[in-house]
């Protein structure tokens, strides 16, 4: 069963390490929890539903409060204290194509603003009702989630937009292959919601990002159903999957999805380096990717992370004598970690894996070997569950995401991470960052930000208010985009005007009223009134 008010199955948890409590405490203070809501208490504050009973739809109080907030820290926020704010007014749960087009004909006939629903994985407020005139119903694509077809001659896969990663993977390898597509979500979101962000998995610089998966499939929107065809390549004007890639249900609601994939490789592992300084760590990164080298995964961890994990991992005796080992052979104070994959044939990887250690060896790099690399592999999709563990310890956890140019890497990381720092009121705020994707370009950057509830749930919230405006605006304003792999949803729309342009976002505002002109669909997502 999923937790009604936090993150994954209630089954599971991470604990925080005794160590780990003590990093933190050191650094921004003992935590105060605040009180949690009960389940009983929240159902009861449901109210009744402005839609009448039909068959396409559920009113229960249940359904709707299961599906009213998604994983942003407002949204934990308000799941915790009890106070969601507005509810759907009933949840659908479509099964064809064909109750998709019924329920949109019931959006114009009833007057109805529409919500649809992946895996409540935001963490932009993209699935959240807000208050309105319009009834609010929201729909589930859960149960679209298996694979329609599989053409292994093409490597072509069509799904339903419900599928999360878990029945996707188990569907493809099944028939020997593999999407390839990890977000950290990577349990809980979906496909639908993958193309509908533009998502971004852990391995990207093996199989890509959803753009270069995204093949084609079909969107239903309140214009008639747009198709689009696989092609392995085309120069017939715009590509139509541009219209949906990062459209976040603003256009329509996919009802197929269809994807590239890749034969599953014979063989894959991840290595743990750790290089001397930030300085030598970055260089090398860039000159990873620059080169090409066939890796599939680069993740960096600055020298604050590289300190955090530490603490954070357990095992103090065998954690210690790594730090022993470490400063023996120059990689002491200031190290950072640099996590990679090799992934494909044995004598593929053994190649990429001599290029990949020549090149971080000239920049001081220490190897360890694949131990650290396979406990990084065996939990990583486990780490949003620290969330929970650090809010019954008196902390709140949020991320933000960017990319921007190689030359701009350095600078923008050092201010953003400032802009964290200097939290409300003197509050020590601890912040680090890694970079998770590498391009030819540049890369993108992940900081996380961590700091202790405040008196009150309202207080909480203006700390974050306080914290969230001032990052995104030093993204914007020194040369990020406001969303390297999130997408947009509400908590970024008011930044999007600076990374398009007037003219671009006229041009989105025409997209949008060309297959919803009277705005029911996700409306104030991606696009500000």
């Amino acid at each position: 069963m999923r937790r009604w008010n936090g993150w994954g199955e209630e089954s599971t948890s991470v604990a925080l390490p005794e160590q780990g409590a003590a990093f933190l405490a050191a650094r921004i203070g003992a935590g105060r929890p605040l009180p949690d809501a009960s389940l009983d208490s929240v159902l009861a504050r449901v109210p009744a539903s402005r839609l009448p009973p039909h068959p396409l739809w559920a009113t229960a109080a249940d359904d709707r409060l299961r599906h009213a907030r998604g994983q942003s820290l407002p949204d934990w926020l308000a799941m915790r204290s009890g106070d969601f704010g507005v509810f759907p007014d009933a949840v659908a749960y479509p099964e064809t194509a064909t109750q998709i087009r019924e329920l949109l004909a019931l959006a114009s006939a009833q007057d109805l603003s529409l919500i649809v629903y992946g895996g409540g994985t935001s963490v932009a407020g993209h699935i959240t009702p807000q208050a309105g005139d319009r009834p609010v119903l929201t729909v589930s694509l859960a149960r679209m989630n298996r694979l329609l077809e599989l053409d292994q001659s093409s490597q072509i896969a069509t799904f339903g937009p419900g599928a999360n990663g878990p029945q996707v993977e188990s569907e493809l390898r099944a028939h020997g292959f593999t999407l390839g597509h990890f977000p950290q979500s990577w349990e809980l979101s979906t496909l639908g919601g993958w193309v509908a962000s533009r998502s971004s998995g852990q391995q990207s610089l093996r199989y890509g990002r959803i753009e270069q998966l995204f093949a084609g499939g079909t969107l239903e929107t309140f214009a008639g159903p747009l198709q689009i065809p696989t092609f392995p390549a085309s120069s017939a004007g715009p590509d139509l999957r541009e219209m949906v890639l990062g459209s976040e249900g603003r256009f329509g609601i996919l009802s197929e999805v269809k994807v590239r994939v890749s034969r599953l490789p014979a063989q894959e592992h991840f290595h743990a380096v750790f290089l001397p300084s930030w300085p030598q760590a970055l260089d090398a990164v860039r000159e990873l990717a620059q080169a090409r080298v066939p890796l599939s995964m680069l993740r960096l961890s600055s020298a604050i992370e590289t300190e955090t994990q530490l603490a954070l991992a357990g095992h103090p005796r065998q954690i210690a004598w790594l730090e022993k080992y470490l400063g023996w052979r120059g990689a002491a104070q200031g190290k950072c970690m640099l996590t990679f994959g090799v992934t494909g044939n044995p004598r593929q990887n053994a190649a990429s894996l001599q290029q990949a250690k020549k090149l971080l060896r000239q920049a001081g790099g220490v190897f360890t070997g694949t131990l650290l690399g396979r406990k990084w592999a065996q939990s990583r999709f486990r780490f949003p569950y620290l969330r929970e563990t650090l809010w019954q310890a008196g902390y709140a956890v949020d991320t933000l995401e960017t990319a921007t140019d190689w030359s701009n890497v350095d600078h923008l990381l050092h201010r953003i991470e400032a802009s964290l720092r200097g939290g409300p009121g003197g509050e020590p705020i601890h912040v680090f960052t890694h970079l998770s994707h590498a391009y030819g370009e540049g890369s993108s950057l992940y900081t996380t930000y961590v700091f202790r509830a405040a008196g009150s749930y309202a207080d909480t919230l203006a700390r974050w208010h306080t914290l969230k405006q001032a990052a995104s605006r030093t993204i914007v304003e020194h040369g990020g985009t406001i969303s390297h792999q999130h997408g947009v949803g509400r908590d970024h729309a008011p930044y999007l005007p600076v990374e398009k342009g007037a003219l671009g976002i006229a041009a989105l505002q025409a997209l949008a009223s060309h297959f919803d002109p009277e705005r029911r669909l996700n409306p104030g997502v991606l696009l500000q009134p």
